[in-house]
């Protein structure tokens, strides 16, 4: 269960929740059919990110101290690669059918160049994850091109209003990405990957977990107050409680890997919570 990481999927169901809400403040009705397709091809499509990750790690040596590592299980990089590229194959093969049905190629463009910039952050020869890069390509795939994806295909159209929540769910994505490097910091380096918190040290990250959800909280008071998000995303302030535990643990424990090493799931519980109330205040801003 550790290998397979149920609650990370959130991280791919998500965007399509928060997106289609979004979306509804915009039309009459929700297409369901297309939501239902875009959820299912986003679960394989992100079973196919973690798969092949844990493959191209194991080429580098960076997991070989990482006992829920889905290749050291099996022993069979070669056979975990394949069934990830399955998975991406029936992701995409969703997308295509949401394109075929609005005879409309966008989404597929924006999906197909979300999972290239997937594919840079561990994939060779790129591997941009290993130059700290990993963050920005998170926060711009999962937060603003997911949504606009997303918004695209229940409207068809564009607009700058879906920009705030998108912004504001790239970060909370991004959180997830950042607590993930703490308890490995010894191991990243040893591979030769200079994550954030390997080249600023776990002391100033843990500082920038608590900038990061200060960032966020405030960025939604301001977004509401320019009228650019509906008053009921403020239910987000609710989700208090695991960004406080978060900043907690991570002030205090930083450099002990064994006390922080849940800390990317709090930080899951984080951005579950964040998603689902701002995706509910864009519902209930619809009269």
């Amino acid at each position: 269960m550790a290998a397979i990481k149920p609650p990370m999927y959130s991280v791919a169901m998500m965007p399509i929740w928060l997106g289609t809400a979004i979306a509804r403040t915009q039309v009459l009705a929700i297409n369901w059919g297309i939501f239902a397709i875009f959820l299912a091809a986003a679960i394989a499509i992100l079973a196919w990110l973690n798969l092949s990750n844990d493959v191209f790690d194991s080429q580098t040596g960076i997991d070989k101290n990482k006992a829920h590592s889905v290749v050291n299980l099996t022993g069979n990089a070669k056979g975990v690669l394949a069934i990830a590229n399955l998975l991406l194959a029936a992701g995409i093969l969703g997308i295509v059918a949401i394109a075929w049905w609005q005879r409309d190629g966008t989404v597929l463009g924006i999906v197909a160049a979300c999972c290239a910039l997937g594919y840079t952050y561990q994939g060779p020869p790129f591997r941009l994850g290993y130059l700290g890069l990993g963050e920005p390509i998170c926060w711009l795939t999962f937060g603003p091109m997911a949504i606009a994806a997303v918004y695209y295909s229940q409207t068809q159209t564009w607009s700058w209003t879906s920009l705030p929540a998108a912004c504001l769910l790239g970060l909370s994505t991004s959180l997830i990405l950042f607590c993930s490097h703490f308890h490995q910091v010894e191991d990243d380096l040893a591979a030769g990957k200079r994550s954030p918190v390997a080249r600023m040290g776990t002391a100033a990250g843990a500082r920038v977990v608590a900038a990061i959800i200060s960032v966020f909280f405030g960025s939604l008071f301001v977004f509401v107050a320019l009228g650019w998000m509906p008053l009921w995303t403020l239910l987000a302030i609710a989700s208090l409680p695991p960004a406080v535990r978060l900043s907690r643990l991570m002030l205090r424990y930083h450099s002990f890997p064994r006390q922080i090493s849940e800390a990317k799931f709090i930080a899951v519980a984080f951005h579950f919570w964040t998603s689902l109330l701002l995706g509910l205040g864009y519902w209930l801003a619809v009269p």
